[in-house]
């Protein structure tokens, strides 16, 4: 019990598995060999990794300073581009021209007054037309800016700095050889490629070891303190050792199925969305992002409402004459999670602690999360890991419950009444008690920091804010008068948002002018 944890192994590469390697070796290293915690990594070179999203957070600029990457090679190297946030068009009535931005900038002045309630009123008494007055556009410059098309940076603003706040989109393959490379090359983690054949105990039911073999043939037991089940879906400790239960969501969130497609540009010169695009459609959504070479298209729908061949022509139809010759990958999709995500010295990260559609790109995030929590209160020893794993699957299920509760807004929003895929999303035995109770109070004032309780808190009161009244949600703020107090300081804040608008439409390049200068000059070579 006082054995010091001194050996992480970490089973499956993947986004998941290399970033938890990579967190790992970053945050424990040691000019001092002796105390320095070993991370190892097994892969099986048999088994392809999925690629759980290719659209990341803000979050990721912290995870690549914390492994010491440039960001001038990860953008070159990953085929990265820069994301601002989502728009999402016919999510609210279906027409061509509706749409509405979560952007990741927050509302102007957020943190000293909210400008939710000025803007409610002015809705009601202007004759503007919703484009030039959306709730995004009216307190955030970022829609303007992807809009636009443009980056949020110049060639000369520092690596991981910025204009506008951004997140990137991604090639999930080159990004984990990416990892890979700089996991073992510069932070020290063990790499061994074989296939785990056994999981061996202790007799108090802990992992002691792995039993591996290549090509079949015995590679010996790989010992450690600490196990981290990277390996997808099949969650081959948590799920098959340990039987921890899984938790369906389907009755929440009907997304089962994902087509999914890469789609050339038409030249080297073709515009780059600065945000992810999410085009709704009669039994799901579409996703459209743009890398530097490609982009990344797919159709994510829920089966009982539509099949397969329907839904391939929603994607053809979405994609154009170009489609007939890309090749379709088809993706299950089981909405859920563990019950636990960390059970005596085995702790699950990525698609084997769970997963959930990509509406919000929420994968790589909790992928990040749960490695920064691992390394950041990596347990002593034996004694004290079960307190840790108490506290880290408390976490984790209250940031999972969240995001549930979020995806599900999307949809409850929704005006759709044109399929019963969105007729159903809107019953009320599907959705959780806890985002019916916040609709509830919504009704009378705006989302804010007070409505949540948490410091592990995955989505801010803006990002509600930008959901809930970009789909429309009305809040009546006649109960609440005292928040409409300051119309002097909510209109220079309406202000200077105009002016932040003007500024970056005029200073800032295209997304793909900065790529291309980024592949040219690098953000230090100037």
């Amino acid at each position: 019990m006082q054995k010091p944890t001194k050996k992480i192994v970490i089973v499956g590469g993947g986004t998941a598995g290399w970033i938890t390697a990579g967190w790992l070796a970053a945050h424990h290293r040691t000019y001092d060999a002796t105390s320095r915690v070993e991370v190892l990594l097994v892969e099986s070179p048999n088994t392809p990794t999925i690629g759980v999203g290719e659209g990341t957070w803000p979050t990721m600029r912290n995870s690549l300073i914390k492994m010491g990457i440039s960001e001038t090679d990860f953008i070159r190297e990953c085929d990265a581009t820069f994301k601002q946030g989502a728009k999402f068009a016919k999510w609210v009535d279906g027409t061509q021209d509706d749409f509405y931005y979560h952007p990741l900038v927050l509302p102007q002045g957020f943190t000293q007054q909210d400008l939710a309630p000025y803007w409610s009123s002015q809705q009601k008494q202007t004759s503007l037309s919703a484009d030039k007055h959306s709730f995004s556009n009216a307190v955030c410059f970022q829609e303007s800016v992807c809009e636009q098309g443009l980056a949020p940076k110049t060639i000369r603003t520092a690596e991981y700095s910025d204009v506008a706040n951004y997140a990137y989109h991604l090639d999930a393959g080159k990004f984990t050889d990416f990892l890979k490379r700089h996991c073992i090359e510069k932070l020290g983690v063990t790499y061994v490629s074989a296939d785990v054949v056994a999981v061996n105990a202790h007799a108090n039911g802990d992992i002691a070891s792995l039993t591996t073999h290549v090509d079949n043939m015995p590679n010996g037991d790989i010992s450690g303190d600490l196990f981290v089940d990277c390996t997808g879906f099949s969650s081959l400790l948590l799920g098959k050792h340990y039987q921890v239960p899984f938790i369906d969501c389907s009755d929440v969130l009907f997304i089962d199925t994902a087509l999914a497609v890469h789609v050339p540009y038409d030249d080297a010169d073709s515009p780059i969305a600065s945000h992810t695009i999410s085009t709704a459609q009669d039994a799901g959504w579409i996703w459209d992002i743009g890398l530097q070479h490609r982009r990344g298209v797919g159709y994510v729908y829920a089966s009982k409402y539509t099949n397969e061949a329907a839904a391939m022509q929603a994607l053809a139809d979405y994609i154009g004459p170009k489609f007939t010759s890309l090749k379709v990958r088809k993706i299950p999709i089981h909405s859920g999670h563990r019950e636990t995500f960390w059970h005596k010295n085995c702790v699950a990260v990525g698609l084997s602690a769970g997963f959930l559609e990509p509406l919000e790109a929420s994968a790589i995030v909790l992928i990040e999360l749960s490695a920064q929590m691992i390394s950041e209160q990596l347990p002593a020893n034996r004694e004290v890991m079960d307190i840790v794993a108490n506290r880290f699957n408390q976490t984790f299920r209250y940031r999972w419950d969240r995001i549930i509760d979020f995806l599900k807004l999307h949809y409850v929003l929704s005006q759709r009444d044109d399929t019963d895929f969105w007729k159903d999303n809107r019953d009320p035995a599907t959705i959780p008690d806890s985002l019916k109770d916040l609709l509830k109070i919504w009704q009378h004032r705006a989302p804010a920091d007070m409505d949540f309780t948490s410091n592990n808190e995955v989505f801010p009161a803006a990002s509600y804010q930008y959901v809930l009244y970009g789909m429309g949600f009305e809040t009546d703020f006649s109960m609440t008068p005292h928040m409409l107090n300051d119309w002097h300081t909510a209109h220079k804040q309406f202000a200077k948002n105009e002016h932040l608008i003007e500024r970056a439409l005029a200073s800032l390049p295209t997304n793909r002018e900065l790529i291309n200068k980024i592949h040219q000059y690098g953000f230090n070579d100037l």
